[in-house]
């Protein structure tokens, strides 16, 4: 029998993890222990999501996956029916850094090959993931680098490859960026005649688009002698990223990164320079795990999933969740698109652009700023309206499900104080403010103690487990991680 103290940071991890977990989800994992269920989740084997001959049965449009809306509701069908989360987490963490938007390629497919690199490689060497990103289509695009040439630089890439995506502001200079831009030289796309005929007449061969293909050009690549981050020597693109992974600077810059998503929510990155981290301690800890690792991500996060400051109190419900957590969330407790597809999942990703954040349009290049940032007026209705009305359906499977748990209670009959701390249990073991609660349990005891047996589908007693539900996913906590 497990106690209070090891539910309550099992449900802690799977909300960080992944996007929370059903009743059952959790005591499947408690069963294992925390340290088994943490390396279990580090190595994702096979996912078991939706596969993609019964998605495009329904959704003809995802065969070519050409367009936005249709690429983004793919990508969430894979968010919520998979049985590795942190797969899914680690990638949409890595979108969020290496942030690639369709407004400027506005072709889906390269960006969802640019999500398959951050699955395949997210949890592996930073610099084996830096080198794909380099050579990635969507990446090449978007920070124009098929017009980097030798003798012509351009710095977009070189640029941002150290503000955004390894070191941060202040630890490099102007010449540095030049160095690495004639680096990356030669680095290219293999078709960009095509690229230049389908942005002028957006015109599709006979079987689809033909997809871009990454190709180093070694008579436009400049072969000379660099001097980049105080190291000497005729570079090319691996060399820089070799450099790069060794600056004490990228260790701290990944740290605060895991530290932000996984941890408890930093300042937004452009104030990094100027503001110091939340703990500094902690990200002293996952510097050391970088470089012992040889810069390893998943040893770092299993160092931070087994520390202290990850465990504490102080972690728990100290992160907003982004509207993609919230959204697959609440999708995943409610059970729905898990067994077959619906045309509505379509609708359902555009709830998290209308909070937003739109899966595969970031905002600009430096992603979206997170934190108490996602909460404006309009994007707290949408929130609460989306989980309340999804978490309230009776027709869902997973709320179905609910119900039939809290019948199963103490034969049937449930006091107000049960009612409102069963549900929170079905809902990821929530734990309230003790205010929130009472003014729970005061709501539930106004209509007195709730009989669930012989309770039938939509009947009044299902009725009030229904307003239940809806007023804890409409709490503060509910959109907290």
């Amino acid at each position: 029998m497990k106690n209070g103290s090891d539910i309550d940071l099992m449900a802690h991890l799977l909300r960080r993890v992944g996007f929370g977990a059903t009743r059952d989800e959790l005591d499947a994992y408690l069963a294992k222990g925390y340290e088994a269920t943490v390396e279990e989740l580090l190595h994702p084997q096979d996912p078991g999501n939706l596969p993609d001959d019964i998605i495009m049965r329904y959704h003809v449009e995802m065969s070519e996956l050409r367009f936005l809306n249709h690429a983004a509701a793919y990508w969430l069908y894979r968010i919520v029916t998979t049985k590795c989360p942190l797969e899914e987490k680690i990638a949409l963490f890595w979108h969020g850094i290496f942030a690639t938007g369709y407004s400027k390629l506005n072709q889906a497919r390269s960006l969802l090959n640019q999500i398959d690199i951050f699955r395949r490689h997210g949890l592996g060497s930073f610099r084996d993931l830096l080198i794909e990103l380099s050579k990635d289509p969507a990446m090449i695009i978007w920070l124009d680098n098929q017009d980097n040439h030798k003798g012509a630089i351009n710095e977009n890439y070189g640029r941002e490859l150290l503000e955004l995506f390894s070191m941060g502001v202040g630890n490099y200079t102007e010449q540095d960026i030049k160095e690495c831009s004639r680096a990356f030289t030669g680095w290219t796309i293999a078709n960009p005649e095509y690229m230049s005929i389908r942005m002028r007449n957006n015109t599709a061969r006979p079987y689809g688009y033909i997809a871009w293909q990454f190709q180093y050009r070694e008579d436009d690549h400049d072969d000379g002698e660099k001097v980049f981050l105080g190291e000497r020597g005729r570079f090319n693109g691996e060399e820089i990223v070799d450099i790069i992974c060794r600056q004490p600077a990228t260790a701290r810059f990944i740290s605060r990164h895991l530290y932000d998503f996984f941890v408890a929510d930093e300042a937004p990155v452009p104030q990094w320079p100027y503001t110091p981290p939340r703990d500094p301690e902690a990200i002293e800890v996952l510097s050391n795990a970088y470089f012992e690792s040889n810069y390893d991500i998943r040893s770092m996060l299993r160092v931070l999933f087994n520390s202290d400051f990850f465990k504490s109190q102080r972690a728990r419900y100290a992160r907003v969740k982004s509207p993609v957590e919230l959204v697959a969330g609440a999708v995943r407790l409610s059970g729905d698109y898990q067994r077959a597809p619906s045309l509505e999942i379509v609708e359902v990703a555009n709830h998290a652009f209308y909070m937003g954040q739109g899966l595969l349009q970031p905002p600009t290049v430096e992603g979206w700023h997170e934190g108490l940032e996602w909460i404006d007026s309009g994007a707290l209705i949408e929130r609460v309206n989306f989980v309340s009305r999804e978490l309230s359906n009776l027709n869902k499977p997973g709320v179905r499900a609910m119900v039939d748990r809290l019948a199963s209670m103490n034969g049937g009959v449930l006091s107000p104080e049960m009612l409102v701390d069963g549900c929170l249990d079905l809902l990821g073991h929530l734990q309230l403010r003790d205010r929130t609660r009472a003014a729970l349990v005061a709501r539930a005891a106004e209509r007195g103690d709730l009989d669930l047996r012989g309770h039938q589908p939509g009947d009044q007693a299902e009725q009030r487990v229904a307003e239940m539900l809806r007023l804890i996913a409409s709490t503060r906590e509910f959109k907290l991680c």
